[in-house]
């Protein structure tokens, strides 16, 4: 579950933290690296469980009215939603079951906020047409809770400040845990039964081991790495840049420098991308060229060995663009790359960003190790 996006998020945010940090113990702020990532593992089994705790509130709700309706003669409730066959599976699921019991994780001391979360489901057009629609196939049953959570639990301030109540790491990481919430529920397959297996927290040892190495190259070397940002700020104004900008192109140029595999476009990317939600309005352009400027200036000094774009020449840019479609890295051919690109970041599509695959696919990025950071051939 933990990707590479959220990887250099947190490195951002502790490499900032580090500095701020009088002590500056790279082994302590390692370790404080790790159990962030760690907390946000926590987050993803939490919000699936947050289903489950709907599903028995809503249980316990039919029940009451289907006493409360026999006494008075009137008509059982109805048990769709309470039986909705994604939900029974989410909670005998024993993956879940297993990792909320060693966390002693529950939403039991936050029933007041379920049930306000159920009268909103309850009232909701969604649910409202499920349980009016006579489908009860459990590709139906799953897509509704997709839509549900999408809806009620995706952007949701009240739960936004309960999550922060319970842990200080939360807050930065729901947007992102939320997707992998919604592939997963995505992912859900009848036939597993208890068995379905969750997102991993990490894919393998090489997604840990690039937080581990990333984190400590642009500590160890922040020295090195700023004096690249000045020798190569000729046409920027380096003196009025924002600090953050300087943390976040300190970690990019350690991994241009450090991680082979992953193209020069795709880092400059993340890190405009990172600039663009943690820095200044105009972070995101000035990094852009300041990025660029400087793996130009570390490959024409031997220092980086990855192939780079010539810059566009100057008079003839529209017409260039039309016959290449565009500036944007499109793979390597032959050893290079096949047509111009220009280093800008890509916005999500509402499609790409429910789903971290497609969006890793249409970032021509899958950054779950370092072969796949590179362009498909």
């Amino acid at each position: 579950m933990i990707n590479r996006e959220l990887i250099r998020t947190k490195i951002v945010q502790l490499t900032y933290a580090y500095y701020q940090n009088g002590s500056k113990n790279i082994e302590n702020a390692e370790k404080e690296l790790l159990l962030s990532l760690s907390k946000a593992y926590d987050l993803y089994n939490y919000l699936l469980d947050l289903i489950v705790a709907v599903t028995k509130e809503e249980t316990q709700r039919v029940e009451q009215l289907s006493i409360r309706n026999r006494r008075e003669g009137k008509e059982e409730p109805s048990t769709k939603f309470i039986f909705n066959k994604f939900a029974v599976q989410l909670q005998e699921n024993k993956a879940l079951n297993s990792f909320n019991e060693d966390k002693n994780m529950s939403w039991n001391d936050d029933i007041d906020f379920v049930r306000n979360l159920c009268d909103k489901i309850e009232q909701s057009d969604t649910y409202k047409e499920y349980m009016a629609s006579p489908d009860s196939d459990y590709e139906t049953d799953r897509e509704v809770w997709r839509k549900l959570y999408r809806q009620l639990i995706e952007d949701n301030e009240d739960l936004d400040q309960l999550l922060e109540t319970k842990s200080l790491y939360w807050n930065d990481d729901k947007e992102v845990v939320d997707t992998f919430v919604l592939k997963t529920i995505k992912r859900f397959d009848p036939k597993e039964k208890g068995n379905q297996e969750l997102l991993p927290e990490y894919k393998d040892e090489d997604d840990r081991e690039f937080a581990r190495k990333l984190f400590r190259a642009t500590i160890l070397n922040a020295n090195e790495y700023q004096r690249y940002m000045s020798e190569t700020s000729r046409n920027w104004d380096f003196s009025r840049l924002a600090y953050m900008d300087i943390v976040i192109m300190q970690i990019a140029i350690a991994e241009l420098l450090n991680f082979p595999n992953i193209p020069v476009s795709v880092t400059i990317n993340e890190y405009v991308d990172m600039a663009k939600r943690y820095s200044t309005p105009r972070s995101g352009g000035y990094i852009n060229g300041m990025l660029d400027s400087i793996a130009r200036h570390l490959v024409d000094t031997g220092k980086l060995f990855k192939p780079m774009l010539p810059r566009p020449e100057r008079g003839n840019y529209s017409d260039r663009r039309q016959q290449n479609g565009g500036y944007r890295n499109e793979g390597y051919q032959n050893g290079g790359y096949s047509k111009p690109v220009r280093f800008v970041h890509k916005p999500k599509s509402e499609e790409t960003a429910e789903d971290p695959e497609k969006e890793q696919e249409a970032e021509g990025n899958a950054p779950q190790n370092e072969s796949q950071d590179a362009p498909k051939e």
